[in-house]
């Protein structure tokens, strides 16, 4: 009779032998099964989803162009920050303190409004106590919902991204800058030709990561309120899941929309990393591989 160790140690040998991304598909798959089973219970109008499928989907260009031009605004900006954060200019260095503080340390939501609400008041104020300064301002200043939503992104996440970059910065050997030095380029010429080319190893990873929370942020901007020729994903589904009264129908697909798209640029961005990671990790594995070969030898021989 088979004892219940032996039962184990059976099943957890057979368990073994399954391959570890077998395991993990037919997790999914199982939790795939519960949500098909979750969406028949809950009775969805497929027939409504289907006919505005196409409509909430023709937002994500809107998603991302913002998404695109945030994060073009915050590279330049944390470029820019964390430079100043590790220079000795007091000016450069409080300013960028004064940077990263202010917009780490209030919602992104309220600046999103401060850019689009309160920056054309700020400026009517001004024209109306100085004329001289001319309505032109006023006008530069009121910003549609899109551009201030999208500036907004770019301002708030450039401020986190600044210390990511001034520790990609800060992670290149000082020996580096010392050799930049040492052939007589300038500060801005040994920033761009040997340092961040060397740090863009350690930035890439994490601004990927910052890119793809950005997109999802996206979705924020719908609080400004847009017509739905411009409108972005969240919005559009807002828009016809209120007229129809059909908001959890609207929500599930905008959500699965928001999942695809996540899922996607998280292909493309393992891709880069271990592209440009490729020369790092073959020169580590040499290194490891002739460690262990002349480490055992010598261990060999001291035992022999």
């Amino acid at each position: 009779m088979t004892s219940w160790g032996d039962r184990r140690e059976r099943v957890a040998l057979a368990s073994a032998s399954v391959p570890f991304r077998l395991k993990v598909a037919i997790v999914w798959a199982c939790i795939f099964a519960l949500l098909v089973g979750f969406f028949a219970l809950a009775a969805y109008d497929t027939e409504w989803m289907g006919e505005n499928f196409e409509f909430i989907l023709s937002g994500v260009r809107y998603t991302l162009l913002m998404a695109f031009g945030g994060i073009v605004i915050a590279v330049v900006l944390a470029t820019l920050g964390a430079l100043a954060r590790i220079s000795r200019n007091p000016v450069a260095y409080g300013v960028a303190g004064f940077y990263v503080s202010f917009f780490r340390g209030t919602p992104l939501i309220v600046q999103m409004f401060l850019i689009y609400l309160a920056l054309p008041q700020v400026a009517g104020n001004l024209v109306d106590r100085y004329p001289w300064i001319g309505t032109n301002v006023e006008q530069r200043l009121i910003l549609s919902v899109a551009v201030a939503g999208t500036l907004a992104l770019g301002l708030n996440y450039g401020a986190y991204m600044t210390e990511i970059f001034r520790a990609g910065i800060q992670s290149v050997a000082q020996g580096q800058g010392e050799a930049a030095d040492a052939l007589g380029m300038r500060y801005w010429t040994k920033m761009r030709r040997v340092v961040l080319p060397q740090a863009l190893r350690v930035i890439i990873p994490p601004t990927g990561n910052e890119f793809i929370a950005m997109m999802k942020d996206t979705a924020l901007i719908s609080f400004l309120g847009t017509t739905a020729a411009s409108a972005e994903m969240f919005r559009r589904a807002q828009l016809v899941g209120k007229a129809d009264f059909k908001n959890l129908e609207a929500y599930v697909m905008v959500a699965a929309m928001y999942w695809a798209l996540t899922v996607l640029f998280s292909f493309f961005q393992q891709r880069l990393e271990a592209r440009m990671a490729t020369g790092y990790v073959r020169e580590a594995a040499r290194v490891e591989g002739a460690g262990r070969w002349f480490g055992g030898r010598d261990r060999g021989g001291l035992g022999a």
